[in-house]
């Protein structure tokens, strides 16, 4: 104690002026401190050392004082270090184990069971740049190596090219407009019938098409593809928000709140007149009946989405009724919904990211206040894996951008944790 006591005295002045010239960014601070802990710990230790090779055998204190010191040090950097990944304190390593094969959680799919992975940079369905971001910081974060080990063959396929297949539906047009209440409509049509036909061939293979956006409007495509695909499939759909909008009643234009509203036959008999939606209405045209569609999680719903979920009668858990039931239930009676009258039908589950409540999940474009848990976040994607139906699912609204690094990490490092959920990493 003496020791840290004389370190403090020495390093008062200079630590408080390091501080004050980063007091203006938070994660310079952060660091200055785990820096300052680490330097101190690094001070008592070699005292302790010094101290210990001029006293007699009987106070010698150096082995077991460096020790306590470094091992102090290593504690705070591992506790930080957690931190900054959104791990909650003293988890610093998380092993990734599979579920047991005879549990057969994954029926719909193909042995020996492949996933595949399909970037989908989308962000002209809502106003922030950021959310391209999303596939590649997932992947960063381990993915593929994480399945691997949860028993997936891993098809990796190079991400969607937006850019280029958006700005060439744009060039290709060059007289026709967006509808205002459909904003940048030619951009996501193009990019959606784009992933519609890359999850449709992927599904027919039997794969398990995994989709990481990209904006919510991305939906849109995937819904098309696993609907052509497998026309009865049921859909989970976690999300703070109903993405129930169709361009007349849209307030803000936003594709983003709009793939379910486009995809219900009741609400939109012909998208067509939506400029670039053109491909829905060719063919097999892909529709979502209300009754197979489970909402959860929701808790900032438009007028008009109200008025729709109670005309269409779609299933909906709101954060009041996972408040009051308890996530357990609700995802039972969300499952028996979906599987009770046909236990075989396949399943496909969306995640929006902002369904966690930002006090997790910061990074991303519309954060509202009271959402799920950490906890019930994954629980939500354990317990669909349970059921053996899920065949699909995309996680989105990721957008590193729009938080500090702290913020930015947590985030991304919950969304890979979710996405190890929904592909069967289980506890015990």
């Amino acid at each position: 104690q003496h020791q840290i006591n004389d370190y403090t005295n020495e390093q008062q002045l200079h630590y408080s002026q390091a501080k004050h010239n980063i007091i203006g960014d938070r994660s310079s601070v952060r660091l200055g401190r785990k820096r300052g802990k680490e330097e101190m710990f690094r001070f008592v230790a070699k005292k302790a050392v010094e101290a210990g090779n001029h006293a007699s055998p009987r106070t010698k204190p150096s082995s077991n004082l460096a020790a306590m010191a470094l091992s102090n040090r290593r504690a705070n950097s591992n506790t930080s270090e957690s931190n900054r990944n959104g791990m909650g304190y003293g988890i610093v390593h998380q092993q990734h184990i599979p579920a047991d094969e005879s549990e057969n959680l994954f029926r719909h799919v193909a042995s020996p069971k492949t996933v595949s992975i399909i970037g989908a940079p989308m962000t002209y369905g809502q106003p922030f740049v950021g959310t391209d971001s999303g596939p590649s910081l997932l992947r960063e974060q381990g993915l593929l190596q994480d399945l691997s080990n949860l028993g997936w063959r891993v098809e990796d396929l190079p991400d969607l090219d937006f850019s280029a297949i958006c700005a060439q539906a744009g060039k290709a047009n060059p007289s026709v407009h967006s509808n205002p209440n459909a904003k940048h409509s030619l951009e996501v049509g193009a990019g959606t019938k784009a992933l519609a036909d890359l999850v449709e061939s992927k599904m027919k293979m039997g794969n398990f098409p995994l989709i990481l956006g990209g904006d919510h409007s991305i939906g849109l495509g995937s819904l098309a593809g696993i609907l052509r695909a497998k026309p009865g499939t049921g859909v989970i759909w976690v999300d703070a928000h109903a993405d129930l909008n169709i361009p007349g009643v849209s307030d803000s234009g936003n594709m983003h709140g709009m793939p379910l509203g486009l995809m219900m036959k009741e609400l939109m008999p012909d998208r067509s007149v939506v400029p670039g939606l053109e491909w829905l209405e060719e063919g097999t045209s892909p529709y979502l009946p209300p009754d197979s569609l489970v909402y959860v999680g929701l808790r900032d719903i438009d007028k008009a989405e109200r008025h729709f979920i109670r005309q269409l009668g779609i299933k909906t858990f709101t954060m009041y009724d996972i408040d009051h039931l308890g996530i357990g239930r609700v995802m039972d009676l969300a499952l028996e919904h979906l599987l009770g009258k046909n236990p075989d039908r396949p399943l496909h589950l969306s995640y929006d990211i902002d369904a966690v409540d930002p006090l997790h999940a910061p990074a991303t474009g519309t954060a509202v206040r009271g959402g799920l848990t950490w906890r019930e976040a994954h629980f939500v994607a354990e317990s669909v894996v349970k059921s053996g139906a899920l065949a699909s699912a995309e996680i989105v609204e990721v957008n590193a951008t729009l938080s500090d690094g702290q913020g930015a990490s947590q985030t991304v490092e919950l969304g890979h944790q979710i996405v190890n959920a929904l592909l069967g990493e289980v506890i015990l």
